[in-house]
């Protein structure tokens, strides 16, 4: 069927089409069942483990299982993946991640969660979004860029083994596989201890199978195609700058999979917001300052960058893929989120509603 659409339509337009059914999938989990990491960080750093933590850990467990469970059973083979494959930085991923983590509290939510709430109504989202993106692309190709470059070639890991976790520890993905299921019984246990309804641990769920869909759906197309297909997987960072760029700077659509994941995510949260009677405007106000969120903004906007993907790209598909320097961005994307969230109490400044 995929040849035959391929032949049809061209790989552009199949791999839009692709991202487009992930990202509504996608767009539609996470609004219905709250997934943010900055909420699961913040019930971290209060030292409890709630409702947000463990909708966080069934969708990363449940990531993590379908993507090497596909590994072990030879459906996938992600050895290709540039998040394997490329040269990585370590240092990029620490001092992205600690700046990704502090921006995240400030302005509420990673790149993920302000597109969903965005697609809800939220103008804050918006706006902080935008920044974002703006402030992404500048480090990716703009003024921005020498700075992290500078900052990633302080300290790189060659792609390959040197990058993959599995080889480096010399186990199987079918061992990893086992763990991956123990640890999405443990998230449902905790979900259940927390009094979590069937709505927020299937929306998890689907969140984390809309992370391998995009993994499987992009290697797909990559057996049967002429061209050079990248995998990928659902990531929010790049594909938004590319989406903003077709937007104000190109009067044609290269399409792609990020292309078509950006809209198909925006479409999939506001129809599951509408449907479910969530939709509503936000605006800023007294207690929720522009200047905090601007700030924030632009912390995660360069720490993605720098970092090598958002909380997603990076905490979820790199993370199911057993990227090294993924799994170290989200380690300190964890650590900067949780220490800012302290400092900000300590300082006195407030939640917004």
């Amino acid at each position: 069927m995929i040849e035959e659409l391929i032949d049809r339509y061209g790989d552009p337009a199949v791999l839009a089409l692709a991202g487009a059914g992930i990202g509504l999938v996608f767009g539609a989990a996470a609004q219905r069942s709250q997934f943010c990491m900055r909420a699961a960080t913040v019930e971290i750093a209060e030292e409890r483990a709630g409702p947000r933590l463990a909708v966080w850990l069934i969708a990363f467990f449940t990531a993590l299982l379908a993507v090497q469970g596909a590994s072990a059973a030879g459906w996938i083979d992600l050895g290709a993946a540039r998040t394997l494959a490329a040269t990585g930085s370590l240092s990029g991923a620490v001092i992205g991640g600690l700046m990704f983590g502090a921006g995240m509290i400030l302005a509420r939510g990673c790149a993920a969660r302000l597109l969903v709430l965005a697609s809800s109504g939220n103008l804050r989202a918006l706006v902080t979004g935008l920044v974002v993106t703006l402030v992404a692309q500048s480090a990716y190709r703009g003024a921005l860029s020498p700075a992290r470059e500078y900052l990633a070639g302080l300290w790189t890991v060659p792609g390959g083994e040197g990058r993959d976790i599995a080889a480096l520890l010399g186990v199987s993905p079918i061992v990893v596989t086992a763990l991956a299921a123990a640890g999405v019984l443990a998230a449902m246990v905790l979900a259940m201890l927390r009094g979590l309804g069937l709505r927020y641990m299937l929306g998890a769920a689907l969140v984390g199978l809309a992370v391998a869909g995009g993994w499987a759906a992009t290697y797909a197309i990559a057996q049967v195609s002429f061209e050079v297909v990248p995998l990928s997987s659902v990531t929010f960072t790049g594909p938004a700058t590319d989406t903003l760029m077709v937007l104000v700077a190109q009067r044609e659509v290269e399409l792609s999979f990020g292309i078509g994941l950006v809209p198909g995510v925006a479409v999939g949260a506001a129809l599951a917001a509408w449907i479910g009677g969530d939709w509503t405007i936000e605006r800023f106000g007294p207690e929720a300052p522009m200047e905090r969120y601007l700030v924030g903004a632009v912390l995660m906007g360069f720490g993605a960058m720098l970092a090598g993907g958002c909380a997603v790209g990076a905490g979820m598909s790199g993370g199911s893929a057993l990227s090294l320097t993924a799994w170290i961005a989200v380690f300190c994307m964890w650590v900067g989120a949780v220490l800012t969230y302290r400092v900000t109490q300590m300082v006195g400044v407030h939640r917004a509603a």
